[in-house]
């Protein structure tokens, strides 16, 4: 398959880059800046995501939402660049995937109450936790583009090893056998090849968790 990866020189973008390339897709990455560096891309462009257009990514099967940002004062833009994509491929064939966050995930079977609202929840991170909830709710208004949201799980560890294995779960708020909400990059980014390979759940929201 041809997959495209949008801000591909972050740290999820790079480990789904690379575990593409070694199931034999062909990846192409889009990156900000000249001179930038993606192993296992079979091409790299240089492009802003606001930038993009509609044959820019028309040739593709898959594209690939890695975008992500931590300050303040561009938090907003977890909601304009994907509003940018799903504008880019509305009414096109060609599959959105996108890198999301573990607070938007829900704690009760009435989807009232979000991760993002416990009590124990760090203060630091839900700003951010917000900003990926209003794009995720924003995403659900769009029925012009085959999307997928996926959220990791609330520990996503980028130096965490690659096993191979997750547990593929739904809108709620998941632990594994041993009570945990862990996973890796590398495993994370099993799971996205899968969907895209499998595809499976357009225009839903699942979640992935270390096994």
């Amino acid at each position: 398959m041809k997959i495209a990866v949008v801000a591909a020189a972050g740290k999820a973008g790079r480990k789904i880059v690379a575990e593409a390339a070694n199931r034999g897709h062909e990846v192409t990455a889009f990156v900000r800046r000249k001179g930038q560096i993606v192993d296992g891309a079979k091409d790299v462009v240089v492009k802003d995501i606001l930038d993009l257009t509609a044959d820019d990514l028309k040739n593709f099967d898959a594209v690939v939402d890695a975008f992500g940002t931590f300050a303040p004062e561009t938090l907003q833009l977890h909601s304009t660049t994907l509003k940018k994509l799903c504008d880019v491929l509305s009414d096109s064939n060609v599959r959105l995937l996108v890198v999301g966050g573990a607070g938007s995930l829900y704690l009760d079977k009435t989807h009232t109450t979000q991760l993002l609202d416990a009590p124990n929840f760090p203060d630091e991170y839900k700003p951010l936790a917000k900003a990926q909830a209003k794009a995720l709710d924003e995403l659900r208004k769009r029925d012009d583009v085959k999307w997928t949201f996926v959220s990791p799980a609330a520990d996503f560890q980028a130096d965490g090893e690659r096993t191979g294995k997750y547990i593929l779960a739904g809108e709620e708020f998941t632990l594994n056998a041993a009570g945990e909400s862990v996973i890796s990059y590398a495993d994370y980014a099993v799971a996205m090849i899968d969907e895209i390979s499998d595809g499976k759940h357009i225009n839903e929201r699942i979640s992935v968790v270390k096994a």
